[in-house]
């Protein structure tokens, strides 16, 4: 036996055998210390929130212990992302996760703990499988490459599914009417009613985030803390049942949502950046000279708010990063930590069904005196690109500046829309510049949606019911200048000479008379069940100075600056109703001696219910 055994040892083929036979068990044994550390068939997870469609469902998993400021980065050296299939129609959905410290930092303000988290709103009712992938390395977390790193062990790999049932929701709630979306036209609408959503609300304060209740340093860091806001005149406006954190915390900001809500307004928009800039108190940092490591507490605490706003039907206006910040984090490029700030403000609010990503307030390359770097057309393109890359969602992408937009229109670029500032007095020539540019997008190959967000001249704009309680030029000008161009939304900036500013106002009922305007223009075109989408502006019908909107030969909306002006129904059979809505005071249709005209000619329209010599909207439809 002995013989033979030396003998089969001096086999080169036995030699080979042997060989192969240890690799196996080596490569065997790694596995199995693999195992230990990752086992994804035993991986723990939470599924939280109702299993509906359009509903927030939360999966949160034990993962690695760290922290925000452990050696080995959470935040950009680890990539958490799910896979979501729709079993049914085999639709995928790729989805980043996030570190979330203790899973219960808004409360704790814990900055260290073993839980990661991602949020899902499934846009069907079904099965939902997923599986984790977990990876580590340097970088790892902007990495594009699928296998870059290695597992992260714990969770990676793990499966599962649940099941979703329709929602029960109703009204303004968004997840009664699903997530809003770009469709290719001038509206955005919602995916479950089809309907479009006409948008109105503040555009100011910008540093609405900057609130004392949020966790942090910005309260006490030596950058204009002054700037920090209480909140305190909408502490009223609170009700029992809506949300609060760390025992009552965030009342007067979730009051200051309800009040918008209130007055019937369905949006409002807010800096996640301003390091550097105008306020310099928002940031979703650890703090001030921190880049790539995220306060875990804070960002639990804005959603609180985000989320809240968002059941209460409310549109949000992410704008990115202030101008002064734009060459911030990698000198205007979309490099690293551009794209792992992108990343983390997605992972943790990208869920919300009706919002915008704005790339950029008064981004580019046009200041005369740059405190950052410029940012150029290339660059400008590059961040509408990452978001069409990686939102799994495709939530409409802008860009917000007062200059041209010539560098990023056409069917190339990943702009939707764009943010229209427009700074003239009086808020003079609104309706002109929207009409212009809607023109432009479209024969360049691509018809955008566009908001007019911060018309007026920045000392002036929307000023305060004290100053101007009519709001004559705001009214007429911007609100239906705006909507009468074919705008798809119009968003008010407060002006910084005034008080309660872009930057000082804590208390929305500084213009509590001008949002009463607001709602009346909203009652308009939704009590009336304007098909909006269906019609087109023609100017061409009526006297210069005034506007129209229209199905032609079904449907005209006249505006008229001075409660007379006319209408060409040349070449239009049939006969039309005809009837007045005020758009000072609100309040239902009205009608005047003038009730019904035919077509074939130009017809006059005179003879206003009241105030013959003010601004009126004549309502005209085909008689069947």
């Amino acid at each position: 036996m002995r013989t033979k055994s030396l003998f089969f040892l001096k086999s080169p083929f036995s030699l080979l055998l042997i060989l192969l036979v240890l690799t196996i068990n080596v490569s065997i044994a790694q596995n199995a210390n693999e195992t230990k550390t990752s086992n994804p068939v035993a991986a723990k997870v939470e599924i939280n929130g109702e299993l509906k469609k359009w509903h927030k469902i939360t999966l949160t998993f034990d993962g690695p212990e760290t922290s925000e400021m452990d050696t080995l980065n959470p935040f950009l050296n680890y990539r958490f992302d799910i896979y979501f299939t729709h079993k049914e129609s085999g639709r995928t959905l790729k989805i980043p996760g996030y570190f979330a410290a203790d899973g219960n930092a808004g409360e704790t303000s814990a900055s260290s703990g073993n839980k990661w988290r991602v949020h899902i709103a499934p846009d069907a009712i079904g099965t939902w499988n997923y599986k984790v992938d977990f990876r580590v390395g340097n970088w790892q977390a902007v990495s594009e490459r699928k296998n870059a790193g290695k597992s992260a062990g714990f969770m990676d790999g793990a499966e599962g599914s649940f099941v979703v049932d329709k929602s029960d929701k109703t009204g303004r709630d968004n997840r009664a009417k699903g997530r809003l979306h770009y469709d290719g036209t001038r509206y955005l609408k919602y995916v479950e009613t089809g309907k479009p959503m006409i948008k109105v609300g503040p555009d100011s304060p910008e540093n609405f985030l900057s609130f004392a209740d949020f966790d942090g340093t910005f309260h006490n860091d030596g950058h204009k803390d002054n700037l920090v806001k209480s909140w305190e005149a909408h502490l009223k406006d609170w009700k029992e049942g809506d949300p609060t954190w760390k025992n009552g915390k965030g009342k007067a900001i979730i009051g200051a949502v309800n009040y918008l809500v209130s007055k019937g307004l369905n949006a409002f928009s807010f800096l996640t950046l301003n390091i550097v800039g105008d306020d310099q108190n928002v940031f979703p940092f650890v703090d001030y000279d921190t880049r790539d490591r995220y306060d875990c507490s804070k960002l639990d605490q804005w959603e609180v708010v985000l989320n809240h706003a968002d059941i209460q039907g409310m549109f949000l206006h992410f704008k990115l990063v202030e101008q002064e910040c734009q060459g911030l984090l990698d000198n205007g490029a979309i490099g690293a930590y551009t794209r792992l700030y992108y990343r983390e403000i997605m992972a943790r609010f990208g869920h919300h069904l009706s919002l915008n990503w704005n790339v950029g307030e008064e981004s580019g390359d046009w200041a005369k005196d740059h405190k950052t770097p410029p940012m150029n057309t290339t660059q400008r393109l590059a961040a509408a690109e990452w978001f069409y890359q990686n939102d799994p969602y495709h939530h409409h992408t802008v860009i917000h500046n007062p200059p041209a937009f010539d560098d990023i229109l056409g069917p190339i670029s990943k702009y939707t829309g764009v943010s229209y500032q427009h700074g003239t007095e009086q808020f003079r020539g609104v309706h002109e510049t929207i009409l212009n540019w809607l023109n432009l997008s479209k024969e360049t190959g691509k018809q955008w949606a566009i908001s007019i967000d911060e018309p007026g001249g920045a000392e002036h704009s929307l000023l305060p019911d004290a100053e101007d309680a009519h709001h004559d030029s705001a009214r007429v000008n911007s609100l239906w200048g705006s909507f009468l161009a074919g705008a798809w939304g119009n968003e008010f900036y407060f002006g910084y000479a005034h008080p309660h500013s872009d930057l000082t106002c804590e208390d929305f009922r500084s213009r509590d008379l001008f949002w009463n305007q607001c709602k009346y223009l909203l009652d308009f075109f939704e009590g009336n069940q304007i098909p909006i989408e269906k019609t087109d502006n023609h100017d061409n019908l009526v006297r210069k100075g005034d506007y129209c909107l229209a199905i032609p030969g079904k449907m005209y909306i006249v505006f008229l600056r001075n409660g007379n002006g006319s209408i060409d129904l040349n070449g239009v059979e049939g006969n039309f109703s005809l009837q007045w809505f005020d758009p000072r005071n609100g309040g239902a249709l009205q009608y005047s001696q003038v009730q019904k005209i035919k077509g074939g000619k130009i017809q006059d329209l005179k003879g206003a219910p009241s105030e013959p010599a003010k601004d009126w909207v004549v309502f005209i439809r085909k008689v069947k």
